[in-house]
């Protein structure tokens, strides 16, 4: 995912510095180029030798060190840099790059580079709410640098509040938005539904299906990962929520689709990728639940079809893209919900399919529209997402 990439980890001194080394490996494992710079004081808390382990890349720490290629070095890393971040971050060196103090290989390689700076601050509570400490985390987004908001929680010096790290994985996460992808979407804001939907039959039980939301859960993530401003309305899931994205959790039909239907006119692009359940019990009540011979009977009637609303009531310009699970006539299916919801695209696949369907981390789809058809083979959902939208922006022009 990475590959072709470098990332500059700048480390300095505090306890959190040990989380990093699972962060510089995370990355290595996406085929990033991972260089990490170290203060003085944050080799007081993890060896130099770790992170050098991890990366397959000398850790830097003194600006004078003759142990490597003739090169202005901090000059060298900065040019070839594609994004910074700077975890921890302490209260002193953030002070001395909101001043412009470049005294150590840590921050005149931050002073030269010329790419996206990320900073994670964690310290002591009463450190980080230091007004001194929140001005010069002002003046660092100022000029460009997007700061992380600290975590709340225990403390290493026994203290409880704001200033610890996040957690790897969610750095992770803002390194990823920033370089994983091309930002072809930027501009767009696009709606995505996921999830299956909940439909009660009395307090205890519900009406539902085996949609997982992994699928629209990959494409909203791939979409902010592009650059576009995403909606994700979910439907009840134990999917992890994609980051940096709006998140609108419903659980029955009706709420999903009048979450949609307020928000449709704004998006560029709508994605309907929710298994919403078909039917709902009517009229929901102890009363109207009857038993009889030891079986359930009730009055059924249809959820809202939010789809069919869509097309029949899109703005210009809008694109519409629905998914079509099948177990027989998958293609012929497909293409008459594609004429008959005035959609522009649909995603079809079966649930015969080896590596399709519900649950997995792959899919098999063909995506339909008025005038072609592309197959795609087994790939991850994540892979699929991408193929589905590249497909899209080539049929929005």
């Amino acid at each position: 995912m990475l590959k072709g990439k470098t990332v500059l980890l700048a480390v300095t001194g505090s306890i959190a510095a040990y989380k990093i080394a699972y962060l510089a490996s995370a990355l290595k494992k996406l085929d990033a180029d991972v260089h990490v710079l170290m203060t003085e004081n944050a080799t007081n808390f993890i060896n130099p030798i770790t992170f050098e382990t991890l990366t397959g890349n000398k850790c830097l720490v003194d600006t004078f060190d003759r142990n490597f290629e003739f090169s202005v070095e901090h000059v060298s890393l900065a040019k070839k840099a594609d994004v910074v971040m700077i975890a921890p971050a302490s209260a002193n060196v953030i002070g001395k790059i909101a001043h412009g103090i470049a005294d150590d290989m840590l921050t005149t390689t931050i002073m030269a580079c010329r790419c996206r700076k990320i900073v994670s601050p964690a310290m002591n509570t009463n450190m980080y709410e230091n007004p001194i400490v929140q001005d010069n985390l002002k003046i660092l987004e100022k000029y460009g640098y997007e700061v992380i908001a600290p975590a709340e929680g225990y403390l290493a010096c026994g203290d409880t509040g704001a200033g610890k790290m996040p957690e790897p994985q969610l750095l992770l996460e803002y390194i990823l938005r920033e370089i994983s992808c091309e930002k072809d979407m930027k501009g767009l804001k696009v709606l995505v539904t996921a999830g299956p939907t909940q439909e009660p039959i009395d307090p205890v039980r519900f009406i539902t299906n085996h949609s997982t939301g992994k699928m629209g859960y990959a494409i909203a993530e791939v979409c902010m990962r592009r650059g576009a401003e995403v909606t994700l309305v979910s439907g009840p899931t134990a999917v992890q929520k994609p980051e940096f994205v709006n998140f609108v959790p419903v659980t029955t039909a009706k709420e999903m689709f009048e979450e949609v239907t307020s928000r449709a006119d704004e998006q560029d692009i709508i994605i309907k990728a929710a298994a919403v359940a078909d039917y709902r019990p009517k009229n929901v009540s102890s009363e109207k639940v009857k038993k009889k011979d030891g079986e359930l009977s009730m009055e059924m009637e249809r959820t809202d079809d939010i789809l069919a609303y869509l097309g029949s009531h899109r703005r210009q310009g809008q694109f519409l893209c629905g998914f079509s699970m099948e177990t027989e006539n998958v293609l012929e299916n497909s293409r008459e919900k594609l004429k008959k919801k005035n959609l522009d695209m649909i995603a079809a696949n079966s649930l015969k399919t080896e590596g399709a369907g519900f649950g997995g981390d792959t899919n098999v789809i063909t995506i339909i529209t008025e005038d072609k058809e592309v197959s795609l083979e087994l790939m991850t959902k994540e892979e699929a997402a991408s193929k589905l939208l590249d497909q899209i922006l080539a049929s929005r022009t």
